[in-house]
């Protein structure tokens, strides 16, 4: 059972400019050391990989508050983690605040779909739920 469903759409370029503007400080609020180690390896480019990391991080909130049935202010950027294993396709993993409310509310699944080349990205979430 779909419990909610999180969709950003995220420009590239401005997220670069972001990213320029307020490199360590953003990284170290925004993105595990994990997202910084693997966005710094890719070969398109690690502004690239960060912004569709932080697409899903923002996709992620909004199915994580849709199946809370409440806002989430408390959760961190940190608390909701985008990670890929070798030959797997990235899945999003919840920590700390992120993960009580993910259990509170019964999500048992957690789909990511992610898109993205030099000028947009973009990603969605669905949280889902055992069928009762």
């Amino acid at each position: 059972m779909i419990l909610g469903v999180g969709v950003e759409l995220l420009e590239v370029p401005r997220f670069r400019a972001t990213l320029a503007r307020f490199d360590t400080r953003l990284r170290r609020r925004v993105f595990t050391a994990d997202e910084q180690a693997y966005a710094a390896a890719r070969r398109k480019g690690e502004a690239q990989s960060l912004a569709v990391r932080f697409a899903a991080k923002c996709a992620a909130r909004r199915a994580l508050a849709a199946a809370a049935g409440r806002a989430i202010p408390g959760v961190g950027w940190r608390e909701i983690e985008v990670t890929r294993e070798s030959g797997r396709p990235p899945r999003v993993r919840f920590h700390g605040a992120a993960e009580t409310i993910a259990d509170e509310a019964g999500v048992a699944r957690v789909a990511l779909s992610l898109t993205h080349d030099q000028s947009a990205c973009m990603a969605q979430v669905v949280v889902e739920g055992d069928a009762t």
